[in-house]
């Protein structure tokens, strides 16, 4: 495998993931959502890592926190939705949807994800069958919606719902147990689901990452994929938000 990809738990209260991406014949790394840069610095460090590109999903401060420290030593090429450009300035390789750009020979595609934030873009890499999916696609769940509509979401989901069932989503936060245990009260007749969110008490237990998850199984478990129509995903969305 010439990639890899690692994982950082900031540990912080809002239960934040930091992927990362390395090539591994070159040892060069790229970083998503950098909360804060002591982590990836010393995460480079002691894997002898060198970091050559920043994605960024999103402009909420959980996400871009850590870039300013990172840059300010070195050039790092800095990837963004063109759309939230006024809220991070320090984007130099602004990103509309469908565009493609590489990192060695990956192909990276983007998708415009509205909803959470109104430029929130997702991360889609078909050769390593992995989706960095920021806060709209959860496991189990999908971000709240601070600026978008409920139609903007529930349209940006179901392009996601549409990728291959055996991409991995990555997504930036561990809040995949409160999720399940939402989810059952919506379906507390699914039987897939009532075997995840067994499994997920059980890792969380032993704080065990339940990440990463894959279309499949959100096809099968996320009530918010499962929503039928605008409606049902509005009043879910509601229910969520004062679960």
């Amino acid at each position: 495998m010439a990639y890899k990809i690692h994982v950082i738990d900031v540990k912080n209260a809002l239960q934040n993931y930091i992927w990362l991406i390395e090539h591994q014949a070159s040892r060069e790394v790229i970083v998503i959502d950098p909360t804060e840069a002591n982590l990836v610095q010393q995460f480079c460090h002691e894997h002898q890592l060198t970091l050559k590109q920043i994605w960024l999903t999103h402009w909420h401060k959980d996400h871009i926190g850590g870039v300013m420290p990172l840059i300010a030593e070195q050039h790092i090429a800095v990837y963004g939705p063109r759309a939230e450009l006024s809220k991070i300035p320090f984007i130099d390789h602004p990103l509309d949807d469908q565009n493609q750009f590489y990192f060695h020979d990956l192909c990276v595609d983007i998708i415009a994800v509205p909803g959470h934030t109104l430029g929130h873009i997702v991360y889609f890499i078909e050769s390593l069958q992995s989706l960095f999916s920021g806060d709209t696609l959860f496991a189990m769940g999908c971000g709240r919606l601070f600026e978008g509509s409920a139609e903007q979401m529930f349209h940006s989901l179901n392009r996601l719902a549409a990728l291959p069932i055996q991409t991995q989503v990555y997504c930036t936060h561990e809040y995949t147990l409160s999720n399940a245990e939402f989810a059952i009260t919506v379906e507390p007749d699914n039987l897939a689901l009532q075997q995840r969110l067994n499994k997920v008490r059980e890792q969380r237990k032993y704080s065990e990452i339940t990440l990463p998850s894959n279309i499949e199984l959100e096809l099968a478990t996320n009530p918010f994929l499962r929503a039928e129509d605008l409606a049902a995903f509005t009043k879910l969305r509601q229910l969520k938000d004062n679960f």
